[in-house]
C-alpha cells in the first residue's frame, strides 16, 4: 500500500465519501486534475462529471 490521505467528498445535499485514498481525479473547469498524497494545497472550480478516486 501507498501513501494515503483522507479524502471528503461532499456535494451541497450530503456526504458522498469519507476516508483514506490512495489518489483522487476529478474533472475541473480546464481538464481533469488529479491529486496524490502530499500534493500541494489548492482550489479549484470542478464541474460535474466521474470521479475516480482509489480507497484503501
Amino acid at each position: 500500500m501507498g501513501t494515503i490521505f483522507h479524502l471528503d467528498i461532499v456535494s451541497a445535499e450530503e456526504s458522498i465519501y469519507s476516508g483514506p485514498a490512495e489518489f483522487i481525479v476529478a474533472p475541473a473547469m480546464m481538464g481533469e486534475v488529479g491529486v496524490y498524497p502530499q500534493h500541494t494545497p489548492m482550489l479549484t472550480r470542478i464541474k460535474s462529471g466521474v470521479v475516480k478516486l482509489r480507497p484503501t
